[in-house]
């Protein structure tokens, strides 16, 4: 399409020489100039180049368009006509095998149809009719009046179970008697105890204190759930020494407050009493 166009297009090939015409008409009306002139003729020679490379290009392009340009579409044309001839013969071989699969499936129901015609389980049975008579209604027992013998056989009968009065009394007992033996081991079974360990600081009036006497006086101190520990002598400054002792107390029996009362007692020897350490165990 493209080579049509450009064959078919309108080109002004002799535009040079009506320019260079135009140009000498206004020389002779005006007078030459040469600077101008010049321009012109540089132009005019750029036209006419334009002009000529314009007209070979035409002239080849009505060469490719000419009788041996027509050799492509028609080797198109005929490879069409070939395919197209091919499409036709693949199309009728494939219509043989289909009718041939078909006539093969026709006797293949032909053979099915005859297979069960002699078959003798699969022939078909008319369905016996079976003779129904008409319904009749069933009249219900007439009920007999109960007898006093009777009235009080029901009675004897418990619906309730009561025949396992007894098994029920043994299954109580033997549910009693696990229970109490629970609770006996429970009781026997020693309690945990809360106990806290306590680290006490105890300070003299002065270093003239007898710390031994001290000491004695603090462990004097017997509580039940009271137990002492370890001593020692610790330095506070200017030879004055205080008595630290660590004991194990029942939390539910001594408390803090308690052991603080019984050891400032001691007041000839104690001045006071500090809790360093307090941890439960």
């Amino acid at each position: 399409m493209a080579t049509n166009f450009l064959v078919h297009e309108k080109i002004w090939f002799d535009k040079f020489k009506y320019d260079d015409a135009e140009r000498r008409f206004y020389e002779q009306m005006n007078g030459p100039v040469a600077g101008a002139s010049r321009q012109e003729n540089g132009a005019s020679v750029i036209l006419r180049d334009i002009a000529r490379a314009r007209e070979n290009i035409q002239k080849s392009l009505a060469g490719t368009s000419g009788p041996g340009a027509s050799s492509g579409p028609s080797g198109d044309h005929s490879e069409l006509v070939v395919r197209i001839a091919s499409l036709e013969v693949e199309n009728q071989s494939l219509r043989g095998v289909v009718q041939e699969l078909q006539q093969a499936i026709s006797k293949l129901e032909a053979r099915l149809n005859v297979l069960e015609k002699s078959s003798p389980g699969h022939r078909a049975t008319a369905p016996q009719t079976q003779h129904v008579s008409p319904m009749r209604q069933v009249e219900p027992p007439a009920k007999k009046p109960a007898t006093p013998a009777e009235d009080d056989e029901d009675d004897d009968i418990d619906l309730f179970g009561s025949d396992n009065e007894e098994e029920d009394k043994e299954a109580a007992q033997l549910r009693e008697e696990r229970l109490r033996q629970y609770a006996e081991k429970k009781a026997k079974k020693p309690a945990l105890v809360a106990k806290s360990s306590i680290l006490l600081d105890v300070k003299p009036w002065d270093d003239e204190t007898d710390m031994a006497q001290l000491e004695a006086c603090v462990r004097s101190i017997q509580l039940d759930g009271l137990v002492w520990g370890a001593s020692k002598l610790v330095p506070v400054g200017y030879g004055i020494r205080k008595l630290q002792i660590q004991c194990v107390v029942e939390d539910d029996k001594v408390g803090t407050d308690l052991l603080e009362e019984e050891i400032t007692k001691f007041e000839e020897h104690v001045q006071s009493v500090d809790i360093t350490a307090f941890n439960k165990i």
